[in-house]
């Protein structure tokens, strides 16, 4: 794994991501698709080749739900998740995001191991096991284990988090094949600006690739992230690439690229495609003379739209009319809430289509305004229209488009 930044933009940056088998360099910032055993919810093998290439070939897996099925030694017979999904090109991103609970400090023999929460119940994982799933799996990058805790945990339990996810990295570099040349050190700290500098400081000095900023969206306030982020990105170097959980609302997105992060692990597309949402934000920059007036016209729509009001039921218009997404190519808004309410799967296929190609065209025009340097100024005009829309709705009540 390769990465060099290409364009700054005051926090923003642009960056080239060069991993996995695809010959051309991935841009960043970048979403990674959520996935459940390699592959999005509702998204199956040969549905992933209907959204926009390069960008839906970032795929984000943990490795705890593998954790007992198949067992390691099966899926490193079968060759890793790129042979057993017969996805070779795409590029799996590994982080172990599903617990803030550890168990108390064990004996030497277990290795200080941890609680999580996986497909077979919560599990007790040390770094020589988390070390046997990534070896088994094979993703292209990797974050280490970490001990990750809530904003609200007291001092000292957070303190111990910072020295156990060390403590863990370590662990993980001295089993690590590769030397070190896919994984991504984990930065934790919950709520403490000081806890997030001395981890990302620690993590700094080691030999890894890249990092992975955790701990965000567990319970502290938007208020809070700037500084906590400022906290962390003061002590990286510039020129390693940056992940970050837990930003999932266009907002939040927008307020880590503000901050220099790279990439985003979000469940935001599945939980949205869940409830029956669409995405209608206007995205198209495609052509650069509408750039300017896309800009200003964001305040206009809602972010999204409930796809299970009756207000849609004789509406035969695509979910977004300029939109080039399968579903919107081939299907009604009236059709989909049809689904809905009758509760056919379908309608999570064709939401999640949609809704997966909309949010990749955010970070598109995200990318674009870096390249052009109005980031600051997207970003300025994207929250004003949101605020403004949030505003009107609360005044009207009857309005169909459920805010964020």
């Amino acid at each position: 794994m390769r990465f060099t930044v290409t364009r700054s933009c005051g926090g923003a940056r642009a960056g080239a991501l060069y991993a996995g088998n695809w010959t051309s360099p991935l841009e960043t910032p970048a979403l990674l698709l959520s996935t459940r055993k390699g592959l999005p919810a509702f998204i199956s093998r040969d549905l992933l080749a209907s959204l926009p290439l390069p960008d839906s070939l970032l795929l984000h897996s943990s490795p705890l739900h593998f954790f007992e099925c198949p067992p390691p030694h099966t899926l490193q017979n079968v060759g890793g998740l790129h042979q057993m999904l017969g996805l070779h090109d795409h590029i799996f991103v590994a982080s172990p995001r599903d617990s803030v609970e550890c168990l108390p400090e064990s004996d030497g023999a277990n290795k200080l191991g941890a609680s999580f929460e996986t497909p077979s119940g919560r599990r007790h994982v040390n770094p020589a096991k988390y070390m046997e799933l990534i070896s088994s799996l094979k993703p292209n990058v990797w974050a280490s284990l970490a001990d990750e805790v809530p904003a609200w945990v007291p001092e000292k339990r957070n303190k111990t988090s910072v020295d156990r996810t060390i403590r863990w990295l370590d662990d993980c570099l001295a089993l690590d094949l590769a030397s070190g040349s896919s994984i991504l050190g984990s930065c934790l700290g919950a709520a403490s600006k000081e806890e997030r500098k001395r981890c990302a400081t620690e993590v700094a000095k080691r030999n890894v690739s890249g990092f992975w900023i955790g701990g965000f969206g567990l319970g502290e306030s938007m208020e809070e992230r700037p500084s906590l982020l400022k906290a962390v990105t003061d002590c990286l170097p510039e020129q390693k690439l940056r992940m970050i959980s837990g930003f999932d609302l266009p907002e939040e997105v927008l307020q880590g690229i503000a901050a220099g992060i790279d990439l985003f692990d979000s469940t935001y597309i599945y939980h949205l495609t869940l409830g029956g949402f669409a995405l209608t934000f206007p995205l198209d920059n495609e052509e650069r003379g509408a750039f300017d007036s896309q800009l200003s016209d964001i305040g206009c729509d809602g972010t999204k739209i409930n796809l299970r009001a009756t207000t849609y039921r004789k509406d035969t218009s695509a979910i977004v009319s300029n939109c080039g997404c399968f579903t919107c190519q081939n299907h009604t808004r009236a059709y989909i809430n049809h689904l809905l309410n009758v509760h056919e799967m379908l309608a999570q296929i064709l939401l999640e289509i949609h809704n997966t190609h909309h949010y990749l065209g955010f970070f598109r025009s995200i990318r674009e305004a870096i390249k052009c340097n109005s980031f600051d100024l997207f970003h300025r005009r994207f929250i004003k229209g949101r605020r403004a829309h949030l505003t009107s709705t609360i005044a009207a009540p009857e309005c169909q488009v459920v805010p964020a």
